[in-house]
């Protein structure tokens, strides 16, 4: 044995086989198939608006725009979704009973894409216009993402659990109004 180990090929190999194994473990991060992030975020609250003379206050609701189911694509994944309009305007994905697996790098993107179910819709999303709304905060609990001003929720009909490293969508959901 210790002859093999002494030929510098051997050696050289073997330092080759420990590197790529250490690069693609990180690339993959195949660990965080077996970690749980929860969230537990609270809905977007009502507002109350102050009394102007003679008048009490009101309180104002925030008004769901719409809402989805998640289905699965890459990874098994369930969850709701809904896009909620806040009394000063702003805008606000809420994921709620998210249960995914975690990865590498998840993004949250609403797109113009269709959601198509099974392999179909895998890798659909990148494929249109969409808006990346941040990392997943976690792959577990109620979540919520701020929508930019300037998003078109007319053609932006779907939200994805992108893994941008892979380039797959974790699971879908269309939303409707």
């Amino acid at each position: 044995m210790s002859g093999l180990l002494g030929k510098t090929w051997i050696r050289a190999a073997l330092v080759a086989a420990v590197v790529l194994g250490a690069i693609a473990a990180y690339l993959t991060q195949p660990w965080r198939l077996f970690i749980d992030r929860s969230v537990d975020e609270a809905a977007p609250a009502a507002q109350t608006v102050p009394a102007s003379s003679g008048t009490s206050a009101v309180p104002k609701t925030a008004e769901t725009l719409a809402t989805g189911s998640f289905v699965s694509h890459e990874h098994d994944t369930k969850g709701e979704v809904k896009i909620v309009r806040l009394p000063d305007g702003k805008r606000v994905l809420r994921i709620e009973d998210l249960d995914t697996s975690d990865g590498p790098d998840v993004r949250i993107w609403l797109s113009d894409q269709p959601v198509k179910e099974g392999r179909a819709g895998w890798t659909v999303f990148d494929d249109g216009k969409y808006v990346e709304l941040g990392r997943l905060k976690g792959n577990k609990g109620d979540q919520n993402y701020t929508i930019p001003a300037n998003a078109d929720l007319a053609k932006l009909t779907s939200v994805s659990l992108w893994c941008k490293r892979f380039h797959v969508s974790f699971g879908a959901a269309a939303l409707r109004a």
